[in-house]
């Protein structure tokens, strides 16, 4: 049986410090210094669908885009989910990464990872890096499949996770998430999440948020989101749902290792009061604890620009802040509606900055340092409304909806990926199949000779309308990758 034992020891280095990177001038591991007080500068841009070079499993066609993009561990490669169903490693230049990159093994990665059905989610190996080719893998969530442990160098099956239903169909998380020990995998799907070894292939245990179908109790629906709180001796995980919250219960519960089932609090329950600040009453996106603060929990919400922050050191049933953006988008144009696209943010590996996209093109950035640390202390009075604090700053990143952002681990660096699905702006691609209303092309004019001249017949003359169907194909207005720097000049 296939075995992982040796990432144990990997995971153990770098998970303390959160990839501490160590060079020869200074044995302390310091975040990168990030100069917002002027707009970051694009230093790497291109387009996904017109990348040179392209392997057999890529293509140009319009309709793709990168759902979202995740920094390998330590900084080493940036891994991209598209809609295409592959993975693709970005092509970014290592001189920006620092260190931890090297040109001569970024070249040996291949272009992209073709899966056989829609991606889901994935997750790094807390462990993994470009330079150990034995904890370089990541797991990937892949519709009517099991969960897959793959080689990141080359795509190849390390070893599956199954998770079977009571009919033994196979079903794929829609989160996935390593806990803080980097030797369980968490998978979330409908009202359960299952429990793998990472050492031992095969099946889990399955840990059920709700007691049965028809209960009111516990975490219902699509468990959408999962986040592991940084802090090592806790063993607390965050995990939301797709239900929206309702007065009555959340959709955010905080579970513990220790305790199973159980879960420790709700997060962000309504009162019997619906008063501003008390939660979304929303489907969950995306959850993250702060780095630097791990009782400083984060939510974003479907349809909704707001961020919400907790801290569970205090009443869990009010958000301490809601991070928004007000007022007009970033390009001037009047705003549009709410996407169903999930847009997801990042917090640097400082936890004093937290950065997103909208669907207009725009990256917004906001100081989590910038309220004092007795406003969120455990006594501390709560106000009669949650505080909402506005980015400060604000730049026209894209042409199209800001799928991530991801902050680079040892550099002051901020990668964004866009692209969504336009149908109002497509055209029919070539090579679809045309149908029309007429058999042949030379069909289209009936005439009708019999019982008069041809003059008759031409008055008689009857033309078939040919009415070509064609299926619609989305298209992406902006599929870009780039790069923005925001060191000090």
């Amino acid at each position: 049986m296939f075995t992982l034992e040796f990432l144990d020891r990997k995971a153990q280095h770098q998970m303390e410090g959160v990839m501490q990177h160590v060079h020869s001038d200074y044995t302390a591991w310091a975040p990168p210094a990030y100069d917002m007080t002027r707009t970051p500068k694009e230093v790497h841009s291109y387009q996904l669908n017109d990348e040179r070079g392209l392997d057999e499993y890529a293509s140009k066609d319009p309709s793709v885009f990168a759902r979202m993009a995740k920094w390998c561990p330590d900084g080493s490669a940036a891994l991209a989910q598209c809609e295409d169903r592959t993975f693709r490693f970005l092509q970014l230049p290592a001189e920006l990464l620092g260190m931890t990159a090297d040109p001569m093994l970024q070249a040996s990665l291949p272009r992209s990872l073709m899966q056989s059905a829609p991606i889901l989610d994935y997750a790094w190996y807390p462990g993994a890096s470009i330079r150990d080719t034995r904890s370089f893998c990541f797991v990937a969530s892949v519709r009517e499949c099991p969960v897959r442990l793959l080689d990141a160098s080359d795509g190849r099956l390390r070893a599956c996770y199954k998770i079977v239903d009571h009919r033994e169909r196979q079903v794929a998380p829609h989160s996935l998430a390593f806990n803080v020990n980097a030797n369980r995998l968490y998978c979330g799907f409908e009202d359960a999440i299952e429990i793998f070894d990472i050492h031992y292939p095969g099946e889990g245990n399955r840990l059920h948020t709700t007691p049965s179908k028809k209960s009111r109790d516990g975490l219902k629906g699509i468990i959408s989101a999962l986040a592991f709180c940084p802090d090592m001796s806790s063993g607390m995980y965050a995990a939301g749902s797709l239900s929206p919250s309702s007065p009555s219960s959340s959709n955010i519960a905080i579970f513990s290792e220790e305790t199973g089932e159980v879960p420790i609090m709700f997060v962000g329950a309504e009162g019997s009061k619906h008063e501003v600040g008390y939660g979304a009453r929303a489907s969950v996106s995306q959850l993250m604890f702060n780095p630097a603060r791990p009782y400083l929990l984060y939510a974003s919400f479907r349809r909704m620009a707001s961020i919400y922050c907790w801290d569970l050191r205090a009443d869990v049933s009010r958000a301490v802040e809601v991070l928004n953006r007000e007022g007009l988008p970033i390009s001037g144009n009047e705003r549009q509606a709410a996407t169903n696209q999930r847009l997801r943010f990042d917090i640097d590996y400082g936890g004093r900055w937290l950065s997103t996209g909208d669907q207009d093109g725009g990256i917004s950035v906001f100081d989590l340092a910038a309220h004092p640390e007795s406003a969120l202390a455990e006594n501390a009075p709560q106000p009669g409304s949650t505080p909402r604090t506005t980015p400060i700053m604000q730049f026209n990143g894209h042409r199209d909806a800001v799928g991530s952002v991801a902050f680079h681990p040892v550099r002051p660096l901020l990668l964004s990926v866009s692209g969504s699905r336009h149908f109002d702006a497509a055209t029919p691609m070539s090579g679809q199949p045309t149908d029309s209303s007429s058999s042949d092309s030379d069909g289209n004019d009936i005439l009708e000779t019999e019982g008069g001249d041809a003059n008759s017949a031409k008055l008689r003359k009857l033309t078939a309308i040919s009415m070509p169907r064609r299926r619609p194909q989305p298209i992406a207005l902006d599929a870009s990758i780039k790069l923005w720097d925001f060191s000090a000049q």
